[in-house]
């Protein structure tokens, strides 16, 4: 891959994509790819929202519980008050697209579906104890949490609120979602569970979901728990893509991206980091000024108040999934040197709205043209 060709730090949308669709032209097929995903980029304006401080159980290095997230807001529980927050998201905020985060979201399936019949792109993260139906919310997407695999996710998950040890979540999680098109497990990776990455990835796959890999970060350690092997993780995601692509969502450039925090341009942290809430004074000067940032994003605590950012703030020890994914999408202007890299970028996009169930990349959404009658 040729070394690219940089536009300066925060170039204009137009200036992008007009240097973007110029280079696609030397290439048909990745041009309409371009237009296709430039679209239903267009079309998303995201915020993520805390809908409850409670969870059923207490994970090792949950970043909310660690961080004691949950005693820094009063929790809002009048159905009107969060319709009225919804609503004023959808009309004067413009946001199309939520997700919904704690805590556990399950627990309170009624606040769930006030999003639902409000925001048009709804998505869940559950950890996969209590089933969300699929009457009236048949349109959610859900990330199920899943944490290392085999015997080590209830290692790391399986603690009630008072201590108690639970087993087989990830069992339980199979049968509630099986054949569920709406689910994408979050598979979160740690050299524990390196071990049982492929019986856990077919697993998965005979269940009939998908998977998007995440990295384990232990927030109760400093310094984060790093994997020891960097290489045989990032090689291992690669054969599982390659190995159950249907199932598998993600590219090497990704992957490699969520395991060593680098790009070919930079180190993923607090500056670089675009999961930042607009709304948050702390961040005026990175509005305007620095590398580029998700437009219109806030993260919003259960009392409606605005969070620093989609986490903790904690940026030395966070990996978050969803902000990697969102820092290679931002910094689309990184990839425009030549084809290969915008073809990069392209992948990475179409990977990214692959995982929700709302998303026209999702499999389930994809429309097969039948042959016309006596062709």
């Amino acid at each position: 891959m040729a070394q690219p060709v940089f536009l300066d730090v925060r170039p204009s949308k137009e200036r992008i994509l007009t240097r973007a669709f110029e280079l696609a032209q030397e290439d048909p097929a990745l041009a309409e790819r371009l237009m296709r995903v430039n679209e239903v980029a267009r079309g998303i304006r995201t915020v993520e929202v805390w809908v409850t401080d409670a969870c059923n159980l207490r994970c090792k290095g949950c970043w909310f519980f660690e961080h004691d997230m949950d005693k820094q807001s009063v929790e809002i529980r009048d159905l009107g008050t969060i319709r009225a927050f919804a609503e004023d998201l959808r009309d004067n905020k413009r946001i199309t697209s939520t997700l919904l985060i704690g805590g556990e979201p399950a627990l309170v399936l009624d606040r769930v579906r006030v999003f639902a019949e409000t925001i048009r792109n709804v998505t869940v993260v559950t950890n996969g104890t209590r089933p969300i139906p699929y009457d009236g919310l048949e349109d959610l997407a859900i990330a199920v949490s899943l944490w290392g695999g085999g015997p080590v996710d209830d290692e790391l998950r399986g603690y009630g609120v008072n201590g108690r040890r639970i087993t087989g979540l990830f069992d339980k999680a199979l049968r509630t979602y099986t054949g569920d098109p709406r689910a994408t497990w979050v598979y979160t990776l740690s050299e524990a569970g390196m071990p049982y990455l492929e019986r856990t990835v077919e697993a998965i796959a005979e269940n009939g979901n998908q998977i998007n890999f995440g990295y384990y970060s232990d927030n109760g350690t400093d310094p984060t728990a790093r994997l020891h092997n960097e290489e045989r993780a990032i090689e291992e995601m690669t054969r599982m893509r390659e190995t159950y692509p249907d199932t598998v969502i993600g590219d090497p450039y990704y992957f490699r991206t969520l395991v060593t925090g680098r790009t070919h341009w930079g180190t993923f942290g607090a500056e670089t980091c675009p999961s930042i809430s607009n709304d948050h004074p702390a961040h005026a000067k990175r509005l305007t000024e620095g590398h580029p940032i998700v437009g219109r994003f806030n993260a919003y605590r259960t009392d409606q108040s605005v969070q620093y950012c989609a986490t903790t703030g904690d940026c030395d020890n966070c990996r978050d999934s969803q902000a990697v994914w969102s820092w290679l999408l931002v910094n689309m202007h990184r990839f425009l040197g030549d084809l290969d890299h915008l073809n990069t970028w392209v992948n990475l996009a179409e990977n990214f709205y692959r995982q929700y169930y709302w998303s026209s990349y999702h499999p389930a959404r994809q429309v097969t043209a039948q042959p016309a009658a006596g062709a």
